[in-house]
């Protein structure tokens, strides 16, 4: 294929723009971040005044750009959204609370939510569980890096590849033709039928969450075998000269220790269960009873085209996330305080 240069000119000078923005906007800030402290400080100085509003404007400084880039790309989005979710699929005329009624009124939408309500209770409980599984067995084992290591690899690969991955495992071809899905091959194996897995509910709903479990077990692990190694020695020792057996140590040494670490790696997989669409989109495209919320608020917004139905979900989605991120918040200061 030959490159037409006068043909791609205008691309290739978007591309320069976008480098010369690029390198202006970064440029920017770091002469920003070069110039402004010094100059505060010889402000400070020749003044002669206490350090202390010089240090909270420094402070202001830094913390502007995030707080600006909130505003930008969290605060006036969740608003205008909570507005769209009161009108109709236009955003023409005010319906009121029609589309949260709709939300609650139909089957399918029912089932959405069901379907959401099981993947937040199955995908971090066993998450949770099998990552903590990992770390005790994994924990001070001959070859625990390179274990570590296989464990986490699925948390590099992205969620759409994981589910091309896991379609490959569910892959089905009719009787009589060589079975490529690996699931099907060990079902033949012992005597069974091949079947199509993702196409009967619920068990496809469970075998898409047996993906985010994929995923999510090696973050787990991670952090629960750093916790385990931070328990004091002094605490295993003194419960192993007691006469404890193995079972007694996990029970009354090691998960009372790492019961912040727990709360954590619980709280972050749910934050991100109640967000995922990655998986469903993939695998079923939300079809044969598998979609979730997000998957669903995607559809409305975009392809049905019915904004007020799909930013009502996006809000009733931001709002089941508000109590979990409280609770995180309210543990993270009990802890500084304790």
């Amino acid at each position: 294929m030959n490159f037409d240069l006068a043909r791609e000119s205008d691309k290739l000078l978007m591309l320069l723009y976008g480098l010369i923005a690029f390198v202006v906007v970064v440029g920017g800030l770091i002469l920003l971040l070069e110039v402004v402290p010094s100059w505060l400080e010889k402000r400070r100085i020749a003044r002669r005044r206490p350090g202390k509003r010089t240090e909270g404007r420094l402070a202001l400084f830094f913390l502007l750009p995030a707080l600006l880039m909130v505003g930008i790309g969290l605060v006036v989005p969740a608003v205008r959204t909570t507005g769209l979710s009161f009108m109709d699929a236009g955003s023409d005329s005010w319906v009121g609370l029609a589309n949260y009624h709709w939300m609650f009124a139909q089957d399918d939408i029912r089932r959405v939510l069901l379907n959401t309500m099981t993947w937040v209770v199955l995908v971090p409980l066993s998450a949770t569980v099998i990552g903590l599984l990992y770390a005790v067995l994994v924990d001070r084992a001959r070859f625990e890096s390179i274990a570590k290591s296989l464990i986490f690899m699925p948390m590099a690969i992205s969620f759409v590849g994981a589910s091309i991955i896991w379609k490959f495992v569910y892959a089905f071809r009719g009787e009589g033709e060589e079975q490529i899905g690996l699931l099907n091959q060990i079902v033949m194996t012992f005597g069974g039928q091949p079947r199509q897995w993702l196409l009967d509910p619920p068990l496809n709903t469970l075998l898409l969450i047996v993906i985010m479990v994929w995923i999510q077990a090696g973050f787990a692990m991670v952090i629960l075998s750093a916790a385990i190694k931070a328990i004091p020695g002094d605490i295993v020792e003194a419960a192993r000269l007691d006469g404890v057996n193995a079972w007694q140590m996990f029970a009354r040494v090691t998960l009372p220790s790492i019961r912040p670490a727990l709360i954590v790696v619980v709280v972050t997989i749910s934050i991100a269960t109640l967000k995922v669409f990655d998986i469903v989109r993939t695998s079923t495209n939300g079809h044969y009873d598998t979609s979730v919320i997000a998957n669903e608020m995607y559809l409305h917004a975009f392809p049905y085209g019915e904004t007020g139905k799909g930013s009502a979900l996006a809000v009733f989605l931001f709002v089941l996330v508000i109590p979990i991120v409280i609770y995180q918040i309210r543990n993270l200061r009990q802890q500084r305080e304790g």
